[in-house]
């Protein structure tokens, strides 16, 4: 199996959402099927049927967890340095077309999130952005259309 790239903070939030579906939702849907069998017919037990499809979706979702934090590779950003955009780089940008600032950092795939400012390494802009440094253009290709960047700063935090 490969090994998923993922910073400490990244690593640690999966941990907390596994212990959380493990720990809190697992006990919380068990009494939530033993309140619904308790009604009696459960051919039409609504409350019964909604619990079970509860319990099939957090099931799933901790084999999932259990799976990325066993593939795992956790990368140390702070340790990391230079100019260059590589993984865990928090990098500054200016679009070329508005003027507006950009900050993103390049995480792995489970801990993207772009309305944080965290984009998948596996992202169109995290693809072009690699290699680059402070004061190089960005062309990135992406649903939307073409974007032009100028990077700003690079940073490891």
């Amino acid at each position: 199996m490969d090994k998923v790239p993922m910073t400490a903070g990244g690593f640690a939030a999966l941990e907390v959402e596994l212990k959380q579906r493990q720990q809190v939702e697992r006990p919380r849907i068990i009494q939530a099927i033993a309140e619904a069998r308790a009604l009696g017919d459960l051919s039409e037990n609504a409350e019964y049927h909604a619990a079970k499809e509860a319990q099939s979706l957090n099931e799933g979702r901790i084999m999932e967890l259990e799976s990325l934090i066993g593939r795992a590779d956790i990368i140390d950003v702070s340790k990391l340095g230079g100019d260059t955009i590589k993984f865990g780089a928090t990098v500054k940008l200016i679009d070329d077309d508005t003027e507006e600032e950009k900050l993103y950092q390049i995480v792995g795939e489970p801990e993207s999130d772009v309305k944080s400012g965290k984009v998948s390494i596996g992202s169109p802009i995290a693809r072009a952005l690699i290699g680059k440094k402070v004061g190089d253009s960005v062309q990135v290709n992406t649903p939307g259309g073409g974007k032009s960047y100028e990077v700003v700063s690079v940073a490891f935090r």
